[in-house]
């Protein structure tokens, strides 16, 4: 199988390093572009074995599975540009949560799905959310289901979880990394710990925090009754944590939710709802 990846940002590139560093592909199957082509061909010094297309259409012309990485507001036109040399053989997958696998199934021919990385899946680690278009094929599902097992922990789910699924999954590594950095920057300023040293102990606590959970020693309440002691230290602080956080989680929600609203208001206005 062929994977082409067209946008190679941020995600396209995560995608490209993860599927090629997971054995999921080899270099030589796998197809790059970008707009702007010296970010492809970055990624080539690295992977020498990949080959980096000159533009969309002739990396979805020898691609069987084209990845669609570029912004929303891109999505479109690049799909009109590829659309000519897309045979119903082909797959096209877009990564991006505003626009639904309906919508570009409105605008191709061939099997369509979206996948939602995370960037936890450059680890090898991590959710993938799948959805699925109504031509898509089983081969194709079976297809791709198993190629992200190599990268991920693939999960389908239905469309009205999407933003909320994507929050956790996609948007979760840098909500937590802000909150980490705020918990590193207090020690620092309340006591007399380093930010070097502070950054160290609380990124190992985190990996440490990971593998526990990874090999299923404990739950995330388990592990916070077992750490807690009554009357003791940890207790107090969870107390100034429920106290503080209050509904900050709440709001956080909402306003991704809203900000979601307006990107499919955007969508809508280019594919039709």
């Amino acid at each position: 199988m062929k994977i082409g990846i067209i946008g190679t940002g941020n995600m396209g590139r995560i995608l490209a390093e993860a599927l090629i560093d997971g054995n999921a592909v080899s270099p030589s199957s796998l197809m790059i572009t970008n707009r702007t082509l010296s970010k492809a061909l970055e990624i080539q010094k690295i992977y020498p074995g990949l080959s980096v297309g000159k533009n969309a259409v002739e990396v979805a012309e020898n691609a069987d599975a084209i990845f669609v990485c570029v912004k929303p507001h891109n999505v479109l036109g690049v799909l009109e540009t590829i659309n000519p040399v897309l045979t119903k053989d082909k797959c096209v997958i877009s990564i991006t949560s505003p626009i639904s696998v309906g919508q570009i199934e409105s605008k191709v021919d061939c099997s369509v799905m979206r996948i939602i990385p995370s960037i936890t899946n450059r680890a090898l680690a991590g959710v993938s959310l799948f959805s699925f278009g109504t031509r898509c094929t089983t081969e194709w599902r079976e297809a791709l289901f198993t190629l992200f097992k190599k990268v991920s922990v693939p999960l389908e789910i239905e469309e009205n979880i999407t933003r909320v699924a994507s929050d956790i999954v996609s948007c979760g590594p840098a909500f937590f990394s802000h909150l980490v950095q705020s918990f590193i920057n207090a020690a620092v300023k309340e006591t007399e710990i380093d930010q070097e040293t502070a950054t160290k102990l609380s990124s190992e606590m985190l990996i440490g925090l990971g593998e526990l959970l990874s090999q299923n020693h404990y739950t995330l309440q388990t592990l916070k009754e077992k750490v807690i002691v009554k009357g003791g230290i940890t207790g107090e602080g969870i107390n100034v944590l429920e106290s503080e956080t209050g509904d900050m989680f709440e709001q956080l929600f909402q306003a991704t939710h809203k900000k979601f609203a307006k990107e499919l208001e955007k969508t809508e206005e280019q594919f039709g709802p």
